[in-house]
């Protein structure tokens, strides 16, 4: 009887450590982009109840990725220090090729590096992350001039913004979420590779926004989060 209070309190826990994670999957198993899409909603959903277990973060899986990676998702999102991804969804060390840059927004290097993921290490998911109260989108969005190279972000989440003036709501927290939807149209049509590839089924593209408060990754695109 002196125990049964703390068996309750591990209980979620444990029910937690159970829910399946990308980690069972040995380096050479290729995930379906599908399966890479849930793995990182499970992730999220153990994160946002409190729930993460921390995988892939032993000296054992340090040594493991020193000679090579098998990431199974790339995830473009904003350089906020609110925003880290292996946190988010509950990853660790070799898990998530990540690529990090004001207002997620891309360019032609960005492209490059996620051409890289997808061709040279074969990652089939590739989302675009936005997040509640982007700093760099405000900007965009309420002021009417920048300087030096804050200029080129800008002037690359600007369309996104106009597009959100015609729609109801908080002018911000829409421009975040067309800012995304923007950027994840000019990837599927990034010619050849992201072009091809997706194309091909042989990866996906998808868009979702991070609340900063709930922790809680909204999909735009995508399917529903599942359940444990």
């Amino acid at each position: 009887m002196t125990y049964r209070p703390v068996a309750l309190l591990l209980l979620p826990l444990l029910a937690a450590a159970a829910s399946p994670t990308v980690s069972e999957k040995s380096p050479g198993d290729q995930l379906t982009p599908a399966e890479a899409l849930e793995a990182l909603q499970r992730g999220n959903l153990r994160y946002r109840e409190s729930h993460s277990v921390h995988p892939n973060q032993s000296m054992r899986r340090r040594i493991e990725v020193s000679s090579a990676q098998h990431p199974f998702a790339q995830i473009l999102t904003c350089s906020d220090s609110r925003v880290s991804p292996e946190i988010i969804f509950d990853e660790g060390l070799g898990d998530l090729f990540v690529v990090r840059v004001a207002g997620n927004v891309v360019d032609e290097a960005i492209k490059g590096t996620l051409e890289y993921g997808a061709g040279h290490l074969g990652v089939p998911l590739i989302v675009v992350m936005g997040h509640s109260g982007c700093g760099a989108v405000a900007a965009a969005a309420h002021t009417e001039e920048a300087h030096d190279h804050i200029v080129s972000l800008m002037d690359a989440i600007f369309p996104a913004v106009l597009e959100a003036r015609e729609q109801p709501g908080d002018l911000v927290e829409n421009s975040v979420r067309e800012n995304v939807r923007r950027w994840v149209a000019h990837l599927r049509r990034s010619w050849p590779t992201l072009y091809r590839m997706h194309g091909n089924g042989e990866i996906a593209i998808v868009g979702a926004v991070y609340d900063l408060r709930t922790g809680t990754v909204e999909w735009l695109d995508a399917a529903p989060v599942p359940t444990p």
